[in-house]
């Protein structure tokens, strides 16, 4: 199954960490995010993989990825950069990895062998790791409901309780052809500014509001998502502890 890591974006709030790099080039304990998924993914037996890329992109040249380019990656949210990969997701099931976060090839295994049009993995134990984070968990935190059959019924929301929140979107999905159908179906019928600034949660909690199908996987143990310094400061003590183990 093809792979494809969105990657198109700066990471602003990494600061002087991504002047001259993309986000996924930064690295924890010396491996880059980059290397961690390629890892992941092809030793779950994805691939090949693709980068779709904006800010930076030269530096994804000669890495034996497919290119895929979002030109106006400044100026749009990730969904915008997730059509550029369009010939890949209508021809037949794709991974697709955000490119800020890390996980192992199980959390990989287990999305390839759910059935669904549209997969998305989530961490049902995700409070540990926000409150190792954050101060306040749920100032980040967003709803994610299931129902009895592992169908999203809500996700995205800022919320004000833990009994609104099962678990936590992790940044990594499926789509099968027919899904992908569905989602640009959906996105034809959108005025071009709502698109563009459209992220992915809030993409999946509409398609749900419009009667769409989305699915559920748990993952493995030891993922995290890089959105600061000291999100890297900290999963770096966790794999020098042992306590976190990167996918080699």
């Amino acid at each position: 199954m093809k792979a494809i890591i969105l990657a198109a974006g700066r990471g602003s709030r990494m600061k002087a960490m991504t002047e001259d790099r993309p986000k996924c080039l930064v690295e924890i304990a010396g491996r880059s995010l980059l290397d961690c998924q390629r890892a992941a993914l092809t030793g779950a037996g994805a691939g090949p993989l693709a980068v779709v890329r904006g800010y930076r992109g030269e530096a994804f040249e000669g890495r034996g990825l497919t290119l895929f380019d979002n030109p106006r990656w400044a100026g749009t949210n990730m969904v915008m950069s997730l059509v550029q990969a369009a010939p890949w997701l209508s021809a037949e099931p794709c991974l697709v990895s955000y490119a800020d976060i890390f996980y192992p090839a199980e959390t990989v295994r287990r999305l390839m062998a759910a059935e669904g049009d549209i997969v998305i993995s989530y961490d049902p134990d995700w409070l540990a790791l926000w409150q190792a984070r954050f101060a306040d968990p749920l100032a980040d935190a967003e709803s994610f409901l299931l129902d009895g059959t592992g169908r999203v019924v809500d996700i995205g929301r800022k919320v004000g309780s833990l009994d609104e929140i099962q678990g936590q979107y992790m940044g990594l999905l499926k789509f099968t052809p027919a899904g992908w159908a569905q989602v640009a179906g959906y996105l034809d019928g959108l005025e071009p500014a709502v698109r563009d600034k459209l992220d992915m949660t809030g993409l999946l909690s509409r398609l749900i509001a419009a009667g769409v199908a989305i699915r559920a996987v748990p993952s493995a143990p030891g993922w995290g998502e890089v959105d600061s310094e000291s999100d890297l400061d900290h999963y770096a003590a966790e794999v020098a502890a042992g306590r976190v183990a990167l996918p080699v």
